[in-house]
């Protein structure tokens, strides 16, 4: 088919905002699926993407569509994740269309994740198409939210579509859009092949299998696949479409979608974003746009029963091969034992892993309190990276801590702003501006730590705005911090997995609470056990669980004094060489302080 006649387009939107609905009605329209497979939000497989309602894994779709009765066309559907910590995963999938459905929802209107997803559509040059979807809704704001979108996209309000994805209202419109309006892919079947993956799967008996977009030549089997960014090769032996399940075909030209098998074993080697060439013609450079994706939190997997380590680690294994961005390594914990340090894109990504984990694999774990990875300057001029408070070096031997900085955009109704500014600046946000989108919405600029967003920064915005605030924000850069590392000791021993660090401005705080906190959480041992917080060798807070105590002179009716203090001073001993051997056991909640610290 000439590529005057294909259209790849996606579709953008913010969380629960109707993408996967909009996508359901087209696969409908075009008859790609039966009434028989059709469900809800088909394009969501995992059971995990329809509890939540979002998309967690892209899922490219190839529909026929007859226009008119008279002109067949194809339209490549490439479904991209809404999360903020699926970012440049979205960034990828915009390169590889030639347009993108900007959908709104007609009650919600603009928010943070819409305002993102449109400046990442503008920067890959991209045609874009303003929805306003759930116009059936009694409590709909159409002409406010049409407001918004001219504001935000410059557009003339004859250009915005209305439609009801569920009920399938100006669906007809969305098709004559993708057609008028999105220009085809260029012909540039001839040269070197050129071809963008934008995703991966793995298959348990064919490999790992990237979905790619093809710029330039021709992709064939038989051919040798060469990757830019590792520069391996492999023996293609199979390309073709997908419509749900993989159709095989003849060879992907120029404005292609698909995908490929050349029995690829590591999906690590499958990176969003690489280029594609052949060994016999290769390109001289790679397509625009790749890096590589590095976490920004992490946090320690430990097995509940030690026995089960081995099946965490069998585990994590199996989910890798599904997901390149999951990073770990082993690690061992005093107080918890063998277990992994994993690396995150963000704190949704944390989530899923951990919630499929113990649902897919029966595992029940214990988790440390996520952290973000600092860069630590040295005063040998050294500068390392710690992911982990347990590595950070001794305190005499740091010249300056760097830990990372986000640029956060939070969209809210005008009545919240003075409570939210309050929030990021007890945050440590520094204040960087304020735009105005309707004369009723408000969107807000802070530089803020990661550190001070991942914990309970999205709840507190919630429920400080009832609900209606959104936030999105990317990383910018590391900036030096007056950071220090937060050490609780129990019975005179360091736990690692309650180590924090922390400003020097809440360090007294946090330690004062976390002792207090873990004192009604550690249960009472037969000795004494104090509970301390320090900074470097300055301790800046105590506590202590009083010890279980036996009524020793119970059996001392009358009598001398005596004889009750040689039986106490005997207990005495007793309690200092039991405190000397004896170790406390830690319960998780106690593990779990550092989170509830801000919740009371």
């Amino acid at each position: 088919m000439s590529t005057s006649y294909i259209r790849n387009f996606c579709i953008i939107a913010h969380i629960d905002h109707g993408k996967s609905t909009l996508a359901d009605r087209l696969l409908e329209e075009t008859k790609t699926l039966s009434k028989k497979d059709m469900k809800d939000q088909v394009l969501d497989s995992m059971d995990l993407e329809r509890e939540r309602g979002i998309t967690i894994k892209s899922h490219p779709i190839q529909m026929h569509y007859r226009h008119n009765d008279s002109q067949n066309y194809v339209f490549n559907l490439i479904d991209t994740p809404g999360h903020v910590d699926f970012s440049y995963e979205v960034s990828r999938s915009l390169a590889a269309c030639e347009g993108a459905l900007l959908l709104v929802d007609a009650a919600q209107g603009v928010e943070a994740q819409t305002v993102s997803n449109t400046f990442l559509a503008t920067e890959n040059n991209l045609t874009i198409i303003p929805v306003i979807n759930k116009v059936d809704l009694t409590f709909a704001r159409i002409e406010e939210v049409k407001g918004q979108m001219i504001e935000l996209l410059g557009c003339d309000e004859e250009e915005i579509i209305l439609v009801s994805a569920k009920t399938g209202i100006g669906i007809q419109e969305v098709f004559d859009a993708i057609i008028n309006r999105i220009p085809p892919p260029k012909n540039l079947s001839d040269g070197p092949l050129r071809a963008m993956v934008f995703d991966s799967m793995y298959d348990n008996y064919k490999g790992a299998i990237p979905y790619v977009r093809v710029f330039e030549g021709v992709l064939k089997p038989r051919t040798t696949a060469r990757f830019f960014a590792h520069n391996r090769h492999y023996d293609i032996t199979e390309v073709g479409h997908f419509v749900l399940k993989r159709v095989p075909t003849k060879e992907l030209r120029a404005g292609d979608v698909g995908y490929l098998l050349a029995s690829i074993r590591d999906v690590s080697h499958i990176l969003p974003g690489d280029t594609i060439t052949t060994k016999e013609q290769p390109a001289a450079d790679a397509l625009p746009g790749f890096k590589e994706v590095k976490p920004m939190v992490f946090s320690g997997l430990y097995p509940s029963d030690t026995d089960d380590y081995d099946q965490l680690r069998m585990a994590l294994e199996k989910l890798k091969l599904n997901d390149a961005s999951l990073q770990y390594e082993p690690e061992t914990s005093q107080a918890l034992g063998f277990g992994f340090r994993c690396g995150f894109l963000g704190l949704l990504h944390m989530e899923i892993i951990q919630e499929r984990l113990e649902r897919e694999f029966d595992l029940a774990l214990v988790t440390t309190p996520p952290n973000v990875r600092y860069k630590v300057q040295l005063k040998n001029g050294n500068i390392i990276e710690v992911d982990t408070p347990a590595k950070m070096p001794a305190t005499g031997s740091i010249q300056t801590i760097l830990e990372p900085h986000v640029s956060a955009e939070i969209i809210t109704p005008k009545e919240f702003i003075g409570s939210i500014m309050t929030l990021c600046q007890n945050k440590r946000g520094i204040y960087k501006n304020t735009n105005y989108l309707t004369a009723e919405k408000a969107q807000l600029y802070y530089d803020l730590p990661l550190a001070e967003i991942i914990f309970d920064f999205y709840d507190k915005l919630k429920s400080t705005s009832k609900g209606y605030a959104s936030l999105d924000y990317q990383l910018i850069d590391f900036v030096a911090g007056d950071l220090k590392k937060l050490d609780i000791l129990i019975n005179n021993e360091i736990v690692d997995a309650l180590s924090i660090i922390t400003h020097s401005d809440d360090a007294y705080h946090l330690g004062v609470t976390l002792c207090s906190k873990l004192k009604e959480l550690i249960p009472r041992q037969m000795f004494d056990v104090p509970i301390q917080a320090s900074l470097g060798s300055k301790i800046i807070s105590r506590c202590t669980v009083k010890a279980i105590k036996k009524n020793v002179t119970a059996k001392c009716y009358g009598g001398d004094i005596t004889r009750k203090r040689k039986l106490w001073e005997k207990q005495k001993e007793g309690k200092k060489r039991m405190k000397s051997i004896g170790k406390v056991e830690i319960p998780q909640e106690a593990l779990l302080a550092v989170l509830q610290i801000d919740s009371d």
